[in-house]
């Protein structure tokens, strides 16, 4: 029985997010850089469950790469547990949970979404923690809004205590199959918001992923305390056949629940969706849509998007365009080409100018 009755925060600080080249880069990702404001999405994420006691200190699972900068901007660490390699969310999220007790119910969070509302996701978290309790895989659906094509969705099933039974999982959707999910109200967004008993996680990941499991757990049977962090053994954890939590249990458990969660939800994954959330605060956007950060002046444009982080940018007649200076790069695309963005040569092989401004 968990006697504390908290809910285990682990926020993942996997991923590059190249999406957001060129401010993001591997040394310094999209989870550490102040995008909608002065704070960190990765600082956010953290005060959205520190100072509330339902809420343990967070756990955060992460790269040996980026120790320094969660050291810079943790503010209540439980336990740092570094990845030997990455190997997406599913390994990831067990390694947390075999250092978890087996009752523990654990809030799995990504580090560099954005939540505008923090009491509804406080008080969604409340409510899937009821759920995982009666072991039942629980994941956030976001409310749809809106027809997006670059998200996943989920259909929700028979109605549950706070709750309702996943009916399946849909992968991003071309627009008519998106416009027709939101039209009929049965789907929400799949935000990569969890929560699991950590027993019983472990004991489905063992059902549905025996190898991974066992890999797992002599991970951390073999692993190294360092003060308050824990580094699992390399040789076992390399492994691993790496896979996300969805693919790997959430579409295979009959046990996958979820709970609607409508809390102001972004993904930030790429610039057209940094430029939607920062146009919800007044302070970045004007009355044709633009949104600035950084010096940027603007002649007849709607829409577009300026971020620099010296140079001004200067703009006529677009529409819809996202522009970003930053670290000597420049980035211009289109709204609907902000999603390739990540396969860009700079953001690939993260290459570094060969020649200067011009002056």
């Amino acid at each position: 029985m968990n006697v504390s009755g908290l809910i285990y925060p682990v926020i993942l600080c996997g991923g590059g997010g190249t999406r957001l080249w060129p401010a993001s880069k591997h040394v310094r990702p999209k989870p550490f850089l102040p995008l909608l404001g002065e704070e960190t999405l990765f600082e956010a994420a953290q005060k959205r469950v520190v100072g509330d006691r339902r809420f343990a200190a967070p756990m955060i699972v992460a790269g040996a790469t980026h120790r320094e900068l969660i050291a810079s901007q943790a503010c209540a660490v439980q336990r740092l547990v570094i990845e030997p390699v990455a190997k997406n969310t599913a390994p990831a999220i067990a390694l947390a949970a075999a250092l978890l007790q087996p009752e523990d119910v654990m809030l799995v969070c990504p580090s560099d979404h954005h939540i505008s509302d923090d009491g509804a996701f406080r008080e969604a978290a409340a409510t899937a923690a009821n759920l995982a309790h009666q072991d039942w895989l629980v994941s956030f659906g976001i409310a749809a809004t809106y027809p997006e094509t670059g998200y996943g969705y989920i259909q929700r099933g028979e109605p549950l205590e706070g709750g309702f039974r996943i009916a399946r999982f849909v992968e991003k959707p071309d627009l008519a199959t998106a416009q027709a999910y939101v039209e009929t109200g049965e789907y929400c967004w799949n935000g990569g918001i969890f929560a699991f008993r950590a027993g019983f996680l472990l004991d489905e990941l063992a059902r549905h992923r025996p190898q991974m499991h066992d890999l797992v757990r002599q991970a951390v049977e073999r692993g190294e305390e360092e003060g308050r962090g824990f580094r699992p053994d390399h040789e076992s954890f390399a492994a691993i056949d790496g896979e996300s939590i969805d693919y790997a249990l959430m579409e295979n458990t009959d046990r996958a629940a979820m709970v609607r969660a409508d809390m102001g939800w972004s993904d930030i994954g790429n610039w057209a969706a940094l430029s939607d959330a920062l146009a919800a605060q007044p302070k970045f956007c004007d009355s044709d849509g633009n949104v600035v950060r950084g010096h940027a002046d603007f002649d007849s444009c709607r829409r577009v998007l300026a971020m620099s982080d010296g140079p001004r940018i200067s703009a006529v007649g677009l529409e819809d365009v996202c522009v970003i200076v930053s670290d000597g790069e420049v980035l211009v695309t289109t709204r609907e080409g902000a999603q390739r963005v990540g396969k860009l040569p700079g953001a690939v092989n993260q290459q570094t100018p060969t020649r200067g401004p011009c002056r």
